[in-house]
């Protein structure tokens, strides 16, 4: 095979549709538009969801809760995640976000109590549950609030 013989899959490249060329074209006069009407107007058309009238599935659908807008999102990390770093280690989420602990440079970190830490470490977090902070410091370890 050679560059001048390199081919597009069959059916991969198609023309476009170019209306109102004349009759010959097959997308002449009212150019796949039909006679008259909504969609055959410009800048015609109807809305995303609209049902021509009817009551639209969004408004029928019963409303449930509220959303509060102040909600603080925290990425989580359980304590048998810490186990990877070395002894008397500074923990920030800044190294969290190096070593692929966490994804999101500008989270809130929150420390969960879930599995074991045994290694001296120095958390510094935006917050930590009763459990974490109990497990970090029997090790040996601090807890920091950032």
């Amino acid at each position: 095979m050679k560059l001048h013989e390199l081919k597009p899959n069959e059916g991969s490249r198609k023309n476009r549709k170019r209306v109102g060329r004349g009759m010959a074209s097959g997308h002449g006069k009212t150019s796949g538009k039909g006679h008259k009407g909504q969609n055959a107007r410009t800048g015609g058309g109807v809305r995303p969801g609209f049902e021509g009238g009817q009551t639209p599935l969004f408004q029928r659908l019963p409303k449930r809760g509220f959303t509060n807008i102040n909600r603080k999102e925290y990425t989580i990390v359980n304590l048998d995640k810490l186990n990877q770093f070395e002894d008397g280690t500074e923990i920030t989420p800044e190294v969290l976000l190096d070593k692929g602990i966490i994804r999101k440079s500008k989270s809130s970190v929150k420390v969960l109590g879930n599995g074991t830490v045994d290694k001296k470490l120095t958390v510094k977090a935006h917050k930590f549950s009763s459990a974490a902070k109990e497990a970090i410091e029997a090790a040996g370890g601090t807890v920091e609030v950032i």
